[in-house]
């Protein structure tokens, strides 16, 4: 029995640029819903993982609009909300599409909590961004006088940064291994998992936003997957990017990707997290990470496209 965790990037489900209502995400999740049904067979346990950084950012635009007017909820409760926003969406589209194929398949989701560590540097040091791009200076400065820090985006312009502490111990796991164990394709860890620290027996959330890819890495090794797939909007992982001295990789062992790293090859508000994701699973035990894109996840999975990353 082989056993796979896919992460799907926020730009796979939404790509920049793209409107950002329902009916958008309905079309792209059910084409995500196509190429994921692709790749499961009887002999395959599937745990899916996703991003929401653009569906939290929504949320907390919303709220800006209605200061004042509507209570605003903290960080860990809108991720919670889109962790069943979207695993709803991503269920549904996929349940449909097995029943179109005759595949008798369940899919559940799991709302799913993450133990990260409360004296985390990263809660002093706001590097996660979330939300739509923010593309002129003006707006900048309007947003950076509402107390936002604002990182710039490999993509122009800048977008909210928030807390990102690292991922330690998912509170489900149990669960989800169960699920697993009978067959259903799992929908977990959505937008890196509701952020939770422990206070004596109690879990309580706090204001953060973990790393979709980092959570999927230690869900992935803690689950002992044989691959973790990373799947985005771009065919492979590069290096000198938009540089004319850039190439793309196709293989890539943990030693090289700890060196590229190390140079700053790989920006923590794009490739980064995915590559660190990829050592933090191999480092762990796992045999193979893949970073490709997710209209190609057939092929990738099968070796003719995207980074293969190697102990």
């Amino acid at each position: 029995m082989r056993s796979l965790v896919v992460a799907i990037g926020g730009n796979a489900l939404q790509p920049p640029g793209e409107v950002a209502d329902i009916g958008a995400m309905h079309k792209r999740i059910r084409e995500t819903a196509r190429v994921l049904a692709d790749i499961v067979d009887e002999d395959l346990r599937l745990v899916l993982t996703h991003g929401n950084g653009t569906q939290v950012g929504n949320l907390l635009l919303q709220a800006e609009e209605a200061r004042g007017r509507v209570p605003a909820a903290p960080l860990d409760v809108l991720g919670a909300q889109t962790q069943a926003q979207v695993g709803y969406l991503l269920q549904q589209a996929l349940d449909n599409e097995f029943a179109k194929r005759k595949q008798k398949t369940d899919v559940v989701t799991v709302v799913t909590q993450v133990v990260v560590d409360a004296e985390d540097a990263a809660f002093h040091n706001p590097t996660k961004p979330i939300g739509p791009t923010i593309p002129t200076e003006t707006e900048a400065m309007i947003k950076r006088a509402r107390g936002w820090t604002l990182l710039p985006d490999a993509r122009g312009g800048w977008r909210r940064a928030v807390p990102s502490p690292r991922p330690k111990e998912i509170v489900e796991l149990a669960a989800i291994r169960a699920l697993l164990d009978r067959g259903v394709v799992v929908i977990a860890a959505g937008g890196g998992g509701v952020p939770v620290i422990r206070r004596g027996t109690d879990l309580v959330g706090v204001e953060a936003v973990i790393d979709k890819d980092l959570t999927s890495a230690v869900l992935a090794r803690d689950l002992a997957a044989d691959r973790l797939v990373l799947a985005t909007d771009v065919d492979r992982v590069a290096v000198d990017f938009k540089k004319p001295s850039q190439r793309f990789l196709d293989r890539m062992t943990v030693a090289e990707a700890r060196e590229h790293l190390s140079k700053g090859q790989f920006p923590a508000g794009s490739m980064g997290p995915k590559v660190e994701a990829a050592v933090e699973f191999l480092s762990g035990g796992g045999k193979e990470t893949i970073i490709g894109n997710l209209t190609r996840l057939r092929e990738a999975i099968d070796g003719s496209s995207g980074t293969r990353v190697l102990p």
